[in-house]
């Protein structure tokens, strides 16, 4: 297998570590939007989220919680966007699962991913809230 994050996991390539425990290790990303953009990664390589099972799902989010907190006391940022992108139309470049934890200051140069859809509410109407289930 080669994947970059079981390399780093397994101790085999650089990454400046902030974080581990049984089920994740958080590293900050080699290639940064902001200061302190730190992915938290699960120990077990599954590509996606789709093929990550509720367990190791559940496992992930405290870390995610504890990295968040460390981010905020040690950084001090207004605000944090929590990314976790699963599949290649979706902007995932390593092909196994983690979230990214990107600390917002209010002066960077970030924009919104999406902007609303101007027939939302034609969509709903038409079909969506049945294909969803949604009530």
């Amino acid at each position: 297998m080669d994947c970059i994050f079981c390399s780093i996991i397994d101790g085999l390539a650089p990454a400046w570590e902030v974080y581990e425990d049984d089920a994740t290790v958080a590293f900050l990303d080699v290639g940064p939007a902001t200061p302190g953009h730190t992915l938290v990664v699960s120990r077990t390589h599954t590509p996606d989220i789709w093929s990550l099972t509720e367990h190791a799902a559940a496992s992930v989010m405290p870390s995610v919680h504890r990295v968040a907190t460390l981010l905020r006391a040690t950084l001090q940022p207004i605000g944090m966007n929590l990314i976790q992108s699963s599949g290649t139309a979706d902007w995932q470049e390593v092909l196994h699962f983690h979230v990214h934890l990107v600390p917002r200051y209010g002066n960077d140069d970030l924009v919104r991913p999406w902007m609303a859809l101007r027939d939302a509410a034609t969509g709903l109407a038409g079909g969506w809230l049945r294909t969803l289930g949604a009530r």
